[in-house]
């Protein structure tokens, strides 16, 4: 069954779905790229945690009152005593990113390559994109290859290549790049416009070893059938990050066509019961 929209699913890029695509497509593509590398190399999905404070510190039971006397403050938090120290809660949420690593079985499991899809928290300064780019320099300073795609239209740009090299290239809304160890000055990049398939991107091993094909399109359609996202995603509301007027025009008439053709899916609401 395929999808409503024939590249990325703009609706998949909601803040609320997109841990649950993230986990369900490094899943997809590791078991896409498997069957190809056996038996010298093997796929593994490894996990990067890290710690994320909200950007606003919660301050439960407290209020600071302006004094006009003097010009100072007071600080009254369950007492009035000067003395009491402010008490400042800070929720921390331990975050989990899955990544892809292939590792060479000749090699006793030596890491060649290593993909990754961005998430949000990567693009956005704080211990995400730290951590994100802590992990990206010591690939780079590796002997592994680094694949990166970055489904995600908004947010600053955080892949190896340096936006600016990209932009010159012409308007594109996702990104893949792929950065081989023999050539760290050297970028292949796939860019994507928002009504074009996903790219085949070609994942490099160990020379002489031919580069095997690595199909987006194909991982992500899997993701949205076994996810049950055409039943999940509220095609009937605006597109969340937004699209054009034009864009999500044409995403609603993909909808309707989608939910013509595969009626089964979508049944009549029963009626009221009286």
């Amino acid at each position: 069954m395929n999808a409503p929209l024939p590249g990325m699913d703009p609706y998949l890029e909601h803040p609320v779905l997109w841990t649950g695509v993230h986990t369900r497509l490094i899943v997809a593509l590791a078991n896409l790229l498997g069957p190809q590398i056996r038996p010298r190399y093997v796929a593994t999905v490894e996990e990067r945690v890290y710690l994320e404070a909200p950007e606003q510190p919660r301050i439960p039971d407290l209020w600071i009152q302006k004094q006009p006397r003097n010009g100072g403050l007071a600080v009254h938090a369950g007492t009035s005593s000067r003395t009491s120290p402010i008490v400042v809660e800070v929720d921390e949420t331990e975050l989990h990113e899955h990544y892809i690593e292939i590792l060479d079985m000749h090699q006793g499991g030596k890491v060649v390559a290593v993909l990754e899809l961005v998430s949000p928290s990567n693009k956005y300064a704080g211990p995400g994109r730290d951590s994100y780019l802590t992990k990206q320099r010591a690939i780079l300073a590796s002997t592994a290859h680094l694949i990166e795609i970055d489904l995600l239209r908004y947010g600053p740009h955080v892949l190896s290549i340096a936006e600016w090299r990209v932009r010159g290239l012409g308007p594109y809304d996702y990104l893949g790049c792929v950065n081989r160890a023999s050539g760290r000055k050297r970028f292949e990049l796939y860019p994507c416009l928002l009504r074009e398939r996903l790219p085949v991107i070609q994942v490099p091993l160990v020379e002489p070893d031919a580069d095997v094909r690595l199909d987006l399109q194909a991982a992500l359609e899997q993701v949205y059938n076994d996810g049950d996202y055409m039943l999940r995603i509220h095609y009937d509301e605006p597109c969340e990050p937004p699209l054009s007027a034009e864009d999500q025009a044409w995403a609603n008439e993909r909808w309707l066509a989608y939910k013509s053709v595969h009626a089964e899916l979508f049944p009549p609401s029963p009626p009221p019961a009286q």
